[in-house]
């Protein structure tokens, strides 16, 4: 049962009835009674919001910050019905609608229509269909919810995208589409031509010299269908928010746009979210369903407030990879953790595989170390300075180890990882 205002305007006439005409507790009875009997007749003439038959359609996924529409059918079998609807969901779903007004004879059927534009990624749930149906005369009615389930997932939003096409540019050049194939670029054979001064002469195929009279080179061009493993650390590493997301989101970002190109050119590409267990695992899926099957499975993966145990990282990356392959770790440059989590069981991944590590660098270090205006923004300065040389060391002790770092703030993060892939192609690593 709800009132109206309506009835709160009657029950007010009623006591300047009371106080002017009939100042008595039969007064006061009587208006009571008006009132009540007012409002029973009508919620007895009101519709039955719960004798609605409602279901829904529409989008199922929808990128972060991207609107999404979701359609609720309602049809009414019985009596008229004429009020309120509102279509409860939980606040990250960013609903921009308020409640739909509703009048629905019966027999008919109504589309109504709720805009989503949800601010976290996940899974976000439809959480209840709440209908208040108002008596002809405006002074009550009844109210009534229905459970109409529905999902929609907020897939990271690959806001890198931007960048992929100049990097395309580049792949098709390292490829040899868009320019000459020298040695250097690649160790795949491709092709012999006829040797031009200024060649590398460590190029020449002696053997198709001497069948054919003249000077013959051989051609290189990246090699192709190599693996690429892109692991994201999951760990509270990946909980600080860098600028107006988590680092876990960057990290994300970043890994889509490697994915995107390793994919182009021709690499089969995986994925591991892992901090104290795998929270996000695909491997080597088709060319067409790389990025759809990532954004799929990155998007309920939150980061955790634990350590990251980096041996069940290196162990489950040891397991899904065979041949010698290109293993992206994209986790925080803590010195503390790195020299005594990651350090010490990194060996057996350098033996078999190359490793580049990313992380993404805060780029209000950058203005508290050139801030200093009053005390407190000295000792700031004198805070950022020192974290920015620990991060430079542990950078040189990963270096010396063998592994490839690229430490950019959240703007460079995803290209500066574009380019390092790409490097490492031209110079025939993978």
């Amino acid at each position: 049962m709800v009132v109206t205002g309506r009835a709160g305007a009657l029950a007010a006439v009623g006591v300047v009835f009371v106080a002017l005409l009939m100042p008595r507790w039969a007064g006061v009875g009587l208006v009571v009674a008006v009132v009540v009997l007012v409002c029973l007749v009508d919620i007895l003439l009101a519709g039955s919001p719960r004798r609605l038959q409602l279901s829904r359609e529409g989008d199922t996924a929808v990128r972060l910050g991207e609107q999404a529409v979701v359609t609720l059918l309602v049809a009414n079998p019985r009596r008229r019905v004429k009020g309120l609807l509102r279509d409860a969901w939980p606040p990250s779903a960013g609903v921009q609608d308020p409640p739909h007004q509703l009048d629905l004879p019966t027999g008919e059927r109504r589309r109504l229509t709720t805009h989503l534009v949800p601010t976290r990624r996940g899974d976000r749930q439809a959480y209840r269909v709440t209908v208040r149906s108002i008596g002809p005369l405006g002074f009550a009615g009844r109210q009534g919810s229905h459970n109409v389930p529905w999902t929609v997932r907020a897939l990271p939003p690959f806001k890198s995208r931007k960048h992929l096409p100049s990097r395309l540019a580049r792949l098709r050049e390292l490829d040899g589409r868009t320019a000459l194939l020298v040695r250097g670029q690649g160790t795949e054979f491709d092709s012999l031509r006829d040797y031009v001064p200024g060649d590398d002469v460590r190029s020449i195929d002696w053997r198709a010299t001497a069948r054919r009279g003249n000077v013959v080179l051989r051609t290189w061009r990246p090699e192709r269908d190599r693996q690429v493993a892109i692991v994201i650390d999951s760990g509270r590493m990946s909980a600080g928010r860098v600028g107006d997301a988590p680092r876990l989101d960057h990290a994300m970002d970043a890994a889509l746009l490697l994915a995107a190109l390793a994919t182009r050119a021709g690499d089969r590409v995986s994925l591991l979210a892992c901090d104290s267990e795998v929270r996000a695992d695909v491997r080597r899926p088709a060319p067409e369903d790389v990025l759809p099957s990532f954004v799929n499975a990155l998007a309920n993966v939150d980061a955790e407030l634990v350590q990251t145990d980096f041996r069940v990282v290196v162990s489950q990356v040891l397991e899904r990879l065979g041949q010698r392959s290109l293993v992206v770790l994209l986790t925080g440059l803590d010195p503390a953790v790195i020299e005594e989590s990651l350090l010490p069981v990194i060996g057996p991944l350098l033996r078999r595989h190359v490793v580049v590590l990313a992380s993404v660098a805060d780029p209000r270090l950058t203005e508290m170390e050139e801030s200093h205006a009053d005390l407190i923004e000295i000792y700031g300065a004198a805070s950022a300075a020192r974290t920015r040389l620990d991060r430079e060391r542990v950078t040189a002790v990963l270096t010396r180890a063998g592994v490839t770092v690229v430490d950019e703030n959240p703007d460079h993060i995803a290209p500066a990882l574009a380019d390092t892939y790409l490097a490492l192609k031209k110079a025939g690593r993978l």
